[in-house]
């Protein structure tokens, strides 16, 4: 891709965007402002509206009301063809009577680019995303991967100012998305490129975005980096999706909530019930083993490097991630003492009414 591709990456806003279908309300009044060559993630459930949001900027819906702008140019009345956006599907969409290089090429046999230009055209695309050997090869010849990879290089032969990609990588298996992703971000970062990302894997769009938005019933719950997503959710929605929560019960008194015995400090707002759940993460809570410690390990889950624990505290159940090293002594009926990491937390108006909630087994 030249430098001037690079340069050309646009801005992309969502301008109080709603869309519906019958009764369904996909988009209610979404706002986000995508800077040039941001690469933003559209995180969220099924049915949460990323996937609409996308199609809006790709031409393929249109919205009941608001705007989709590409660098301050209202485009939501321009057709999809006319639009300067490239898309990647989950399906991978690629013709099976054509090679891989004939696939690269077809936007630009429809553009009537000469035969030479297409044909380096998609062998550069080829190489770029490390099909280098695969150009004569036909989809039914090629793996899930390579079919993907393929289809990112068609969708950057036009040099589109905007990559758009509906979960591009979720037909894939485990090992081959994340060295996927990886290189979707590496391209990224290399051509400078403006790119949406939608997701419903909280760990894809944690890992490879500059920015993750996070959609819920079509109205945007919080947007920001990842660290801002994950150490500070905006809402309760937000802190159970993105990650794992503890909810334990909590008083406030000040700035400061009492939870298991301790008196840390709370970031952000205090509902007006000194009563409250506190949102700690499993890897805020600390475990040491103890004969008489007052709790208990009720169930240990290896999960590569850490451990994650369901222990038995106040009568209720807490769940924590250690070491992989550390768990040595920390299996089911072990007594421990169970801490908190001295820092902000985020506390919530109360949703129980026992002492800390009790955790499904396949939580563990």
């Amino acid at each position: 891709m030249s430098s001037a591709s690079v340069s050309a990456s646009a801005s992309v806003e969502f301008r109080a965007l709603r869309r519906t279908f019958g009764r369904t309300v996909a988009l209610d009044g979404l706002d986000l402002v995508i800077a040039p060559g941001e690469f933003v993630a559209l995180l969220g459930p099924s049915g949460c509206g990323k996937t609409t949001a996308l199609r809006c900027v790709a031409g393929f819906e249109r919205p009941d009301s608001g705007a989709v702008l590409v660098d301050g140019k209202d485009v939501t009345d321009v057709p999809a063809n006319k639009r300067d956006a490239g898309m990647v599907f989950q399906s991978y969409s690629l013709f099976p009577n054509m090679n891989a290089r004939d696939n690269v090429a077809f936007g630009l046999r429809v553009r009537k680019a000469p035969v030479a230009v297409r044909r380096a055209k998609a062998d550069e695309l080829l190489a770029l995303v490390g099909l280098p050997d695969h150009a004569d090869r036909y989809p039914h010849q090629l793996s899930g991967g390579q079919q993907q990879r393929v289809a990112l290089a068609r969708a950057l032969a036009l040099e589109p100012r905007v990559l758009l990609l509906d979960e591009p990588l979720s037909a894939l298996d485990a090992k081959v998305r994340v060295t996927l992703r990886e290189e979707i971000r590496r391209l990224q970062l290399s051509l400078g490129i403006t790119t949406v990302f939608v997701t419903h894997d909280q760990e894809e769009a944690l890992s490879i975005a500059d920015r993750v938005a996070v959609l819920r019933d079509g109205r945007l719950e919080q947007v920001g980096t990842p660290a801002e997503v994950y150490d500070r959710p905006a809402t309760p929605f937000v802190a159970e999706f993105v990650g794992t929560m503890n909810h334990l019960a909590g008083q406030v008194t000040g700035d400061h909530v009492t939870v298991l015995g301790q008196l840390l400090p709370v970031d952000g707002p205090v509902p007006a019930d000194p009563s409250v759940d506190v949102l700690i993460r499993p890897e805020a809570v600390q475990v040491v083993p103890a004969d008489d410690g007052p709790s208990e390990v009720l169930a240990a889950s290896f999960r590569g490097a850490s451990v994650r624990l369901r222990l038995a505290v106040d009568g209720g159940e807490v769940l924590a991630d250690v070491p992989g090293h550390e768990a040595a002594r920390l299996g089911p009926g072990a007594r421990v003492v169970v801490r908190l990491v001295e820092r902000p937390v985020l506390v919530a108006a109360r949703t129980v009414t026992v002492p800390a909630p009790v955790i499904p087994a396949d939580a563990v």
